[in-house]
Order: structure tokens, then sequence, then C-alpha cells
């Protein structure tokens, strides 16, 4: 807008030296740039659809009866904040170094930062585009969170899963007692990444699937070898032999009567 009063006798708006208008008549191609007031009191021009390119400087030029006068006015372009580039999901083995990069744009230049997505996270780990994990561990797994943000807008936020594989680890394995002609449970529990593959041997013998009176479940995260009728036969030491493609570990189980 520029504020005039009945000394004028010219007017005309300029983008840097282009002239957009002069007096109603229109200098510039553009069909986004339009008058909207020529009167004795003000004359104003609106700019549709703004883009960064509109940036600058817009003077207002007058003519009075002695002499012309300018007024100048700076357009400021904001931009919401936008993810143009984030590192794909990534899986990894523990202990090695991991490099996460969420490039964004906007005006004015928008801050980002990393987080982890965990209940043990404590606010952001970086305030920058990179975040560098080196000898990463099983408990630094999970989602990271990018935000980029400058106050124009709403942040905006993108996720990378990064995923640590380990060798398995068995957390339990109890022995058993258990009378003659009851029903007996051995249980092993690991956690691997990826989920372990389960083995059982009594002594040195493999047990297979569908042996008689044995059966052998193999879940994500524990094996169960259940005994439907047992006999005196079955007593003796079990192990249980849990690997994936990083190593294997076993554990040893007594099934025993009472």
């Amino acid at each position: 807008r520029c504020s005039v009063d009945n000394r004028v006798t010219r007017v005309a708006w300029l983008n840097r030296s282009s002239i957009l208008y002069a007096g109603n008549d229109k200098w510039c191609l553009d069909p986004r740039v339009v008058l909207l007031a020529n009167t004795k009191t003000q004359y104003s021009i609106q700019i549709q659809d703004v883009d960064v390119y509109d940036e600058g400087p817009y003077t207002c030029s007058v003519q009075t009866d002695n002499h012309p006068k300018t007024s100048r006015v700076h357009l400021i372009v904001q931009v919401s904040p936008k993810i143009t580039e984030i590192s794909s999901d990534i899986s990894i083995n523990e202990g090695g170094n991991v490099s996460l990069t969420c490039i964004a744009t906007g005006r004015p230049d928008p801050t980002i930062t990393w987080r982890h997505i965990s209940p043990k996270a404590v606010g952001f780990i970086s305030e920058d585009e990179y975040l560098e994990i080196t000898g990463i561990t099983r408990e630094q797994s999970g989602e990271y969170e990018c935000s980029a943000s400058n106050d124009v807008a709403a942040p905006v936020v993108q996720r990378v899963r990064v995923t640590v594989n380990y060798p398995p680890f068995i957390s339990d394995a109890k022995s058993t007692g258990v009378p003659v002609g009851q029903k007996g449970i051995l249980l092993c529990e690991a956690s691997a990444v990826p989920s372990a593959d389960f083995q059982w041997y009594k002594d040195d013998k493999r047990l297979a699937e569908g042996q008689k009176g044995l059966k052998v479940e193999n879940k994500a995260f524990f094996s169960r070898l259940t005994f439907f009728n047992v006999s005196e036969q079955d007593y003796g030491n079990y192990t249980c032999v849990a690997s994936n493609q990083l190593g294997n570990t076993n554990a040893s189980m007594i099934l025993y009567g009472e």
C-alpha cells in the first residue's frame, strides 16, 4: 500500500528498476500482479501466489507539483520447512558405525534436530543435519526422528528405522522336575536380531520335530520342548542351541523326576 494525498499528480509502483504499474496502466506481464486501488488517498497493488523470487525492494514513486517522492518497502518471503533428503532405513551389525543425514529447505533456514524415539531417550541427540553413532549397541536400535522447524509453520518430521543385528543371547533356560506319566515342558528363551533358529539335543543326539511323544514349538524369541507322557527314558540332560548368521549359543538343562 502507498498512501497519497491530493497534491499527487502521478503514481507508479516499481520492483527494483522495473515498472509494474504507472497510474492505471500495467507495465509488467506477470498476471499475479494486480492493481487494487488508485484513489485520492491510496495507491495499492497486490501480488498473488507469492514466490521466493518476489522477494526484494518495491518502490512507490509519486509526482507532486514541485518534486518526485519515493517510498520503499522490502518484501520478505517466508517458506515452510520441507525435508528434501533423508537417509533410508538401515540394518547394521552391533558395534558398527551409523551416519544419518537429513537435509531440509525453508526461509529462514530451518533448524534441524535428531532424536531417538525410545522410552529411555532424553531430548535431542543431534542439533545438526548429520547424526553420527559410533559403536552402535542393540539398545540404540529403533526409530530416529528428524525435525525441521523455522517458526513459519509447524515443524515437519520424518523417521528412519535403524535395525541393530546381534548374535543370540539365551536369557532363560531352567531345569524342570516332572513325575513319570505327566506332561513336561522345557523352555529356552533367546533374544537375537535377526530372530534365532532353535535346535534341541539330548546328550549329543538331535531331537526331530514329530518324534513320538514330543513336540517342538519355535517362535521368534523362544522354543518350547513338550513331553506329553514323561517316561524314565526321557530324563536326562538337554541342550538348546540358538543361532543366527552372526553366531550361536547354547544352554543345558535337565529333565528329572521328582
